[in-house]
């Protein structure tokens, strides 16, 4: 008698999807209280492709000596005044599209909705990404062109080095916020950390691999913007920033949308969108002239596209540290 066994039919496994799906990895949790004020996102709705806010400049040489055998004339002392200039920087979303036909196979609707809710946490997290990424670029660019911001370590990331780089802004030092670097500079510090406080009190860091940073947070993400051009061999930028150092504003509402696309051998769904943000730096300017409207990333990350209107850079947005890894 011939019986059928197992082994003579073909096992389909059953494969689950569960709606999950991949996102950027990269650390975003960056804005506002996470970064204590220093990378700030905010929400206003702004025309055009500049937001310019006048402010009045401290007075050179206000305070003098008063010569009392004198009654000579005094001369009179202008009060200046410059701007701030933020830059719009304008974002699509996709286009993302997909045949109608493959949500079936796998047993979801065939509609607008099933496009929308697997791509949108992806959205999300890409946006903020960009914004961050942005943010990272124009604090680096910005401090780029004040040499007495930018400490040079030649080598690894060491806790003194983060002293020397306080140092830059003086006694101002205290406006500094917040630390932000990659990972890699992050670790390295660690690591230096254990080798020269291995006994005693700092074992306290060993055991919860948390570095000392002068009462200050350490916001690490991994972004492209915290290296001179993503090499190795290229030195990592650790920003100090300072209360209101980058200002990130949703200056536009943002528009997705989804729709049947007919016409083609299968019925396709498509989700496009496009939003905008302004990104200002503390104590400088975007130029116009320059830098111009609706930048790339890469003119957002040049040093002459920014320029310092604050006449102490005690009142710009932070400090750099130049480190290797």
């Amino acid at each position: 008698m011939a019986i059928g066994l197992a082994s003579d039919f073909q096992i389909y496994d059953d494969q689950l999807n569960g709606g999950m799906v991949e996102t950027l990895v990269q650390q975003t949790a960056a804005f506002n209280a996470a970064s204590r004020g220093g990378i700030r996102l905010i929400t206003n709705r702004l025309r055009g492709n500049y937001e310019y806010e006048s402010f009045f400049q401290n007075i050179s040489s206000l305070v003098t000596r008063r010569d009392t055998t004198s009654v000579a004339a005094a001369t009179d002392l202008a009060l200046p005044q410059d701007e701030h200039i933020s830059v719009k920087i304008n974002r699509k979303v996709g286009p993302v599209a997909q045949t109608l036909d493959a949500f079936r196979k796998i047993g979801r609707g065939a509609n607008e909705q099933s496009l929308s809710f697997l791509v949108g946490t992806m959205i999300a997290k890409a946006m903020q990404v960009d914004q961050l990424d942005n943010a990272i670029r124009a604090a680096v660019a910005t401090i780029g062109a004040q040499s007495t911001l930018i400490h040079n370590v030649g080598s690894t990331l060491s806790t003194s080095d983060l002293v020397d780089g306080l140092s830059k802004m003086g006694d101002m030092a205290s406006r500094v916020v917040v630390w932000v670097m990659h990972s890699a500079t992050y670790y390295d510090l660690v690591k230096e950390q254990i080798s020269a406080n291995i006994d005693g009190v700092a074992n306290f860091n060993v055991a919860t691999a948390t570095p000392i940073t002068l009462n200050r947070p350490v916001l690490v993400t991994d972004s492209a913007a915290l290296t001179a051009t993503g090499s190795p061999d290229d030195p990592y930028y650790i920003l100090g920033l300072v209360a209101d150092g980058v200002t990130v504003e949703d200056s536009e509402e943002e528009l997705m949308h989804a729709e049947i696309v007919t016409g083609l051998e299968n019925l396709v769904v498509r989700l496009q969108g496009e939003f905008a943000y302004n990104l200002g730096v503390k104590g400088a300017k975007w130029d116009v002239s320059n830098g111009g409207a609706n930048p790339t990333n890469a003119a957002v990350a040049t040093t002459t596209n920014w320029d310092k209107v604050a006449a102490d850079v005690k009142d710009m947005c932070g400090v750099r540290i130049d480190a290797y890894s």
